[in-house]
């Protein structure tokens, strides 16, 4: 069914009828009368890509997540289409799938007229990443990652990944392993690995290479970065760089017949739902995830409404979650003692 097809049933022209459904323009009251009386009976939904032309906005933001199925990626676009649905917009969700080549045809084929904004959850960012972004006449925003000449939304790694290793410190651990990643991205393969060296060296321990393995995000990667760990060294406390990865770990220091805390402790970044219902449960640190997506969406909104691009970089705040899979060594000691 087409405006015209409307028209001819009311016995109007397809520019009254469009007048009708865009509610635009001086329409005599039995003509609105019967060209809403046809589209209630044929139960006609105008298309809103095509409706939009006119005013130049779709009312749609597209998304581009680096693996739908985390759920990191989940709760961003939870806060995303929290502040979305305010707004009266759809989402267009793109999975990338961690494919470099995939974001960037996203980005190519999502700013096409095809959306107002774009929000992007960014890990590797490329040159070519920057070069087709900058070449966009839309808003974007990156989510977890700063980008200069972008609005960045980002949670301060280094600070949080600093604080996590100063509690393990406190509880009396000197032989501090770390399971990293990849530091193409950035934010959680370099700069939490970085906050790790930094904090050793500032309270006078050594920085152990044995102690430190890089592997992949994947729950896998962590058994298997553990694993190579326990063969080379023998840390009384490992940081890993998220909880996929801390969980991993525990994982296989119970199948080497290690306790958690007691022998080794673990701990990660991120509080993902499962970490303080696992066994033990994960001493972390939460990070905002949604909040992180309803920011980013506030400011695509901004920007559209301002019909300009803008720069900056919003810090989100987290918490350190003190559970108990780190163990006091000190307040063991003590009670050894007795």
């Amino acid at each position: 069914m087409k405006i015209k097809d409307i028209a001819k049933l009311a016995g109007v022209s397809p520019a009254t009828v469009s007048r009708v459904m865009n509610n635009n323009g001086y329409v005599k009251h039995d003509k609105r009368q019967a060209v809403e009386k046809v589209i209630r009976e044929v139960g006609y939904q105008p298309n809103e890509i095509a409706k939009s032309l006119k005013n130049q906005k779709s009312h749609m933001i597209g998304v581009i997540v680096p693996k739908i199925s985390t759920e990191t990626a989940s709760r961003v676009v939870d806060g995303i289409t929290e502040v979305a649905k305010q707004h009266n917009y759809q989402l267009i969700i793109a999975n990338t799938n961690l494919q470099i080549e995939e974001e960037i045809k996203y980005l190519k084929f999502l700013s096409n007229k095809l959306v107002d904004g774009i929000i992007m959850m960014a890990t590797e960012v490329t040159a070519e990443h920057k070069k087709l972004a900058q070449s966009l006449a839309i808003p974007i925003v990156m989510v977890g990652q700063q980008v200069e000449g972008f609005t960045s939304i980002v949670h301060d790694d280094y600070r949080a990944a600093k604080l996590m290793i100063d509690h393990i410190i406190a509880c009396g651990h000197k032989n501090i392993g770390f399971i990293g990643v990849d530091p193409k991205d950035v934010a959680v393969g370099q700069v939490r690995k970085q906050a790790y060296i930094d904090r050793l060296h500032e309270a006078g321990l050594s920085v152990d290479l044995d102690l430190i393995g890089i592997g992949d995000f994947s729950i896998e990667s962590g058994y298997k970065q553990m694993e190579a760990l326990l063969t080379r060294g023998k840390p009384t406390a490992v940081m890993a760089v998220t909880d996929h990865l801390a969980i991993g770990a525990i994982h296989c220091l119970h199948d080497h017949g290690l306790s958690v805390p007691n022998d080794v402790s673990v701990a990660g970044l991120g509080d993902v739902k499962l970490a303080k219902y696992f066994s033990p449960p994960l001493t972390t640190v939460h990070y905002g995830f949604k909040t992180s997506g309803m920011v980013a969406a506030e400011h695509v909104f901004d920007m559209i409404k301002q019909n300009q691009v803008d720069s900056d970089k919003v810090v989100i705040d987290f918490e350190v979650k003190i559970r108990k899979s780190v163990a006091n060594l000190k307040t063991m000691r003590d009670l050894q003692s007795l």
